[in-house]
């Protein structure tokens, strides 16, 4: 494993936000949903597809607090654009299950 320095560290912004919206992403390559989530004033609502289907429902992940990286390139995916990139840990079966705060905390709070 490569080591980075605390300025790299620096340059990832991590944020929290809560998702708007889900619907399926039907013409992406792997199975995935399209989101909507409100990071807050400062950062707005941005865009993510997210590889999440083997254990979350789209009409369950409304209302639901994540974690993302805010400062990627927005990543075209089919005819859709990600601005985001959700984070979860990867299982065995390369289900992911969703990092998110254990307690409802503000949109747009940056991770440390």
């Amino acid at each position: 494993m490569d080591t980075i320095t605390w300025n790299d560290f620096e340059k990832v912004h991590i944020h929290v936000g809560t998702i708007l919206s889900a619907s399926v992403f039907e013409k992406a390559r792997n199975p995935a949903y399209k989101l909507e989530i409100d990071f807050g004033p400062e950062i707005g609502i941005l865009r993510s597809s997210a590889q999440i289907t083997q254990l979350y429902e789209p009409g369950a992940l409304p209302g639901k607090q994540v974690v993302a990286v805010v400062n990627f390139p927005v990543k075209q995916i089919a005819n859709f654009f990600s601005e985001c990139l959700v984070l979860g840990v990867v299982g065995e079966g390369k289900e992911i299950v969703l990092l998110q705060p254990d307690r409802p905390v503000k949109n747009g709070h940056r991770i440390a």
